[in-house]
């Protein structure tokens, strides 16, 4: 297909500092590929397993929507705006950074590791007033479903974000196929497969891979084996 891009779970920028392993589909810290920067508003998309007990310390972001979601284990968040809330499998965090917070993140947990999606999209309007919103996820509606989990709209399911941007998670059983139409003309999709095996418009990806697609309208998504898999519709001008 011209009008998309595959990113191959093995082509990802990896860092593993011991107590994280990371894993980038765009360039990120000391990892850097000129063509994998962003995709469309899509800025970041790493894939992190951090240690027991571990984590990230204070640190500082500015305009940039930033969405968490834990895969396995808790992630304990502590925020400049004071905020201070553990987020665990099935849950959805998002934090506009606006015009700036400092917050950290780390596993509260001594005997298992967590893993998680952490996503910066570009937003929509600088400089907003940070916030900070979290929600647990009714995991059930994922069956054979694009259930959706972030919005632009607060009155919409899911977090909301300054972006007109929509994300889905789904858990499909084998040979099940679905068809996920575009809210906004112009935007494209980006779908991480988080494990199993889908068909994305004749495409397969296996766990971890990643395909982009735009000036489409649709998507068909099968699933191949059992699958889970994260599709996130995001502007392509940002």
């Amino acid at each position: 297909m011209k009008n998309s891009v595959i990113h191959r779970a093995n082509t990802r920028g990896n860092a593993n500092h011991g107590w994280l392993n990371a894993w980038h589909s765009f360039s990120f810290a000391n990892w850097y590929n000129p063509e994998r920067v962003h995709f469309g508003a899509l800025r970041v998309l790493n894939d992190d397993t951090i240690a027991a007990g571990m984590g990230f310390g204070t640190h500082p972001h500015d305009n940039m929507e930033i969405i968490t979601i834990p895969l396995e284990g808790d992630l304990a968040h502590k925020d400049s705006m004071g905020n201070a809330a553990t987020i665990k499998t099935g849950d959805v965090q998002v934090m506009s950074a606006g015009s700036g917070i400092r917050h950290s993140e780390f596993n509260p947990n001594s005997d298992q590791q967590t893993k998680l999606f952490q996503i910066w999209l570009f937003p929509n309007q600088e400089n907003v007033t940070p916030r900070y919103q979290q929600i647990t996820l009714d995991q059930s509606l994922q069956k054979n479903n694009f259930a959706q989990i972030l919005s632009p709209n607060p009155e919409d399911e899911g977090v909301w974000i300054h972006q007109d941007a929509w994300f889905y998670l789904s858990n499909f059983d084998k040979d099940f196929s679905k068809e996920l139409a575009l809210k906004k003309e112009g935007n494209g999709f980006y779908i991480m497969t988080i494990e199993g095996e889908i068909e994305v418009n004749g495409e397969k990806l296996t766990t971890r891979d990643a395909i982009g697609i735009w000036n489409t309208n649709t998507l068909e998504i099968k699933a191949v084996t059992a699958a889970k898999f994260l599709v996130m519709e995001i502007p392509m001008e940002h």
